[in-house]
C-alpha cells in the first residue's frame, strides 16, 4: 500500500469511529450534566468531603472553587516531587529541583503537562500514578464542567447568575466518564502491546556490549487518561514516539481517537442541553471542518518535504518515528495541536517549517479545532459570541446569541477571553529573546531558534504542553516563565467565560425574530469558521513570519 493511500486509509477509519462514538456519548454527557440524580459512589464522596452537591452555585461561587481546588492540587503535587526519594515505589529517583517541581505541578493541574524532564529518568512510580495520572483526571475534569457550566447558563433564563454545582460536576465527570472510559481504553492498549507493570529498572546487554537500563512501570493506564483527558504527558521522554507507550500502527489510530472523542462529544452534547441539536451540529461542523483542514495542509506539508533539502523532496524522515511515516504523524501533530494534548508521536522540531508552523497555528487558533475536553466548546462559544455580534453589527440590530442579548458588558468579557491568551504569548516571546537566560535554551539561531522560542511560549499560555524539542527548557528561567504562562493561560480565560455565564443564566431568554441571526445554517458555520482564522491571522501572522513563514521560504 502507498504512503498516500495509507494516509486516507487511517483517516477514513478515524472519521467512522468519531461518527460512531460520539453522538451516543454526546447524549450521555448532556444527560450527566443535567440529571438530578447522583450515584451512590457520588453521595459517599459528597458525605467524606462534606459538601451538598444540590447547591445551585452562583458563577463567583463556581469559580473560587474551581480554583481553590486547583491551588490544593498545585500545593500537593509540588510537595509530593519534592519529597518523592522518601516515598514507596521511588524506584531510586531523586527529588525535583524547586523551579523543576514548581513547574511540573502548575503544568499538570492546569492539563498541559508541559514536561522539562525525561519521566523515566526523574520520576518514580508512585508520583506518576498517585501524583501526575490522579490531576489527569481532575485537570480534565475541571475543564468539562467549565464547559458544561456554561452551556446550562446559555439554556437558564432568569437564573441569577446562577450556573450549577462544580463539585457535583467534578465528581460525576470522574466517575460516569473518565474512570470508566480510561478502564475501557487502558484493557485495549495492555491487548494491544503497551506495557503495564511495576517493574524496577532493568540492566540489558546492548548489540555493542554496553548496558542500558530499561524502565517499565504503569505505562498504559497513564497513556490513557493522557490521551482521554487530552492531557499529553508522556510516561516517556519520547511520549507516544516511545514503543512502550505505542507500539503499533494500531495502538497509535486508537490514541488520536481517545484524543478527538471526548472534544467533540462535549460539542454535540452542548446542543442537547441547549435543546437544539442543531446548535451542537454547527459547533461539531466547524470543529471537523478546521481539524480536517490542518491534517490536511499538515500531511501535505510531510509528505512532499516542503521546506527541506531538495535530496528529501517526497517527505523527510528525520526526527519521525519509522513504524509510522510521514502521514501518521501529521495526523497525530495536527490531532494533538488542535486539542490541547500536546502528546507527540514525532517530534515538531524535525517537522518541516510549513508543518511546524502549522502546529503552532493550530495552537494559536486557541485549540478549538475541536479543542481540550471543555475548554474546545467554551472557547469555540466564546468566538460564536464574537461572530454573532459581528453580524449584527452589519446589520444593525442588537446581537442575541440562543436567545441572550449581547450589550457592552457581554463583550468586554468575550473581548479580554479572546485577548488573554495571545497578549500572554507574545509579551512571552518579548521576554525569552531579550532575556539571556532565555536565549540560553535555543538550539539553534535565526528564524528556528525563534521558532523554538515561540512555540514553547505558545503551548504553555494555550496549555498544550508539545514541544519543538530543541528548547533546552528544564532551568530555572524556563520553568518558572512557563509555569506562569501555564497558570494565567489556563485560569484568567476561564474566570472570564464562568463570568459571562453567569451573566448569560441571569438574562431573559427572548424568543427568536425575523431578525435574529440563525446559528445553526451553513452561513454561520463559515462565518464562524471565519472569524476563528482571521483573529489569529491578524495577531500571530507579524511573529510567524518572523519563524516558520520565512524559514519556510528561506
Amino acid at each position: 500500500m502507498s504512503e498516500t493511500a495509507a494516509a486516507f486509509g487511517q483517516f477514513a477509519v478515524l472519521v467512522v469511529a468519531l461518527v460512531l462514538v460520539v453522538p451516543p456519548l454526546g447524549r450521555f454527557l448532556a444527560h450527566l450534566y443535567t440529571s438530578e440524580k447522583h450515584l451512590a459512589v457520588e453521595r459517599g464522596t459528597y458525605r467524606l468531603l462534606r459538601l451538598d452537591p444540590d447547591a445551585d452555585q452562583h458563577w463567583r461561587v463556581y469559580a473560587l472553587s474551581v480554583l481553590g481546588f486547583s491551588l490544593v492540587g498545585i500545593l500537593f503535587l509540588e510537595a509530593f516531587g519534592r519529597l518523592q526519594q522518601h516515598l514507596p515505589l521511588d524506584i531510586g529517583m531523586s527529588a525535583l529541583p524547586a523551579d523543576g517541581a514548581w513547574n511540573t505541578a502548575v503544568s499538570f493541574v492546569t492539563n498541559t503537562n508541559w514536561q522539562w524532564y525525561s519521566g523515566e529518568a526523574a520520576t518514580g512510580h508512585l508520583f506518576q500514578m498517585a501524583g501526575l495520572a490522579v490531576q489527569n483526571f481532575v485537570s480534565a475534569a475541571v475543564g468539562m464542567s467549565v464547559a458544561a457550566a456554561f452551556a446550562r447558563s446559555l439554556a437558564r433564563s432568569r437564573a441569577g447568575g446562577r450556573v450549577g454545582n462544580f463539585w457535583a460536576d467534578l465528581v460525576r465527570t470522574v466517575v460516569r466518564v473518565l474512570l470508566p472510559g480510561a478502564v475501557v481504553g487502558a484493557l485495549l492498549l495492555v491487548a494491544a502491546g503497551v506495557v503495564q507493570n511495576f517493574a524496577a529498572p532493568r540492566l540489558v546487554t546492548t548489540l555493542d556490549g554496553g548496558s542500558q537500563a530499561i524502565t517499565g512501570g504503569p505505562v498504559a493506564s497513564q497513556e490513557v487518561i493522557k490521551e482521554l483527558g487530552t492531557n499529553g504527558g508522556g510516561f516517556y521522554n519520547a511520549n507516544s514516539a516511545h514503543p512502550f507507550e505505542n507500539p503499533t500502527a494500531l495502538t497509535n489510530i486508537l490514541e488520536i481517537f481517545l484524543i478527538l472523542v471526548l472534544p467533540f462529544a462535549m460539542a454535540w452534547a452542548f446542543g442537547h442541553i441547549v435543546k437544539d441539536r442543531r446548535q451542537g451540529a454547527a459547533v461539531v461542523s466547524v470543529m471537523a471542518l478546521l481539524l480536517t483542514t490542518s491534517i490536511a495542509l499538515m500531511t501535505w506539508a510531510e509528505m512532499a518535504g516542503h521546506g527541506t533539502a531538495p535530496q528529501l523532496a517526497g517527505g523527510a524522515m528525520e526526527g519521525k518515528e519509522v513504524r509510522f511515516g510521514e502521514a501518521a504523524s501529521a495526523l497525530f501533530g495536527a490531532a494533538t495541536t488542535g486539542t490541547s494534548t500536546g502528546a507527540v508521536n514525532a517530534m515538531h522540531d524535525s517537522f518541516t517549517a510549513a508543518g511546524g508552523g502549522l502546529a503552532m497555528f493550530n495552537m494559536m487558533l486557541g485549540e478549538v479545532a475541536p479543542g481540550g475536553v471543555g475548554s474546545g466548546l467554551y472557547g469555540m462559544l466564546m468566538l460564536a459570541v464574537v461572530t454573532v455580534f459581528l453580524s449584527g453589527l452589519m446589520v444593525g440590530r442588537t446581537p442575541e446569541y440562543l436567545g441572550k442579548k449581547i450589550g457592552q458588558r457581554e463583550m468586554v468579557l468575550v473581548a479580554a477571553y479572546v485577548l488573554a491568551t495571545p497578549v500572554l504569548v507574545l509579551v512571552g516571546i518579548a521576554t525569552a529573546i531579550t532575556a539571556n537566560a532565555g536565549l540560553a535554551g535555543l538550539q539553534e539561531s535565526g528564524s528556528h531558534g525563534l521558532s523554538e522560542a515561540l512555540y514553547a511560549v505558545t503551548s504553555a499560555a494555550n496549555n498544550n504542553g508539545s514541544a519543538f524539542g530543541g528548547l533546552t527548557s528544564g532551568t530555572p528561567f524556563w520553568n518558572t516563565l512557563l509555569g506562569l504562562l501555564m497558570l494565567f493561560g489556563r485560569f484568567l480565560p476561564l474566570i472570564l467565560v464562568l463570568g459571562l455565564a453567569g451573566r448569560f443564566a441571569a438574562a431573559r431568554t427572548l424568543p427568536a425574530g425575523a431578525g435574529t441571526l440563525p446559528t445553526h445554517r451553513p452561513l454561520f458555520v463559515v462565518l464562524l469558521t471565519g472569524v476563528a482564522i482571521v483573529l489569529v491571522g491578524l495577531t500571530f501572522v507579524p511573529v510567524l513570519a518572523l519563524g516558520p513563514i520565512a524559514e519556510a521560504l528561506l
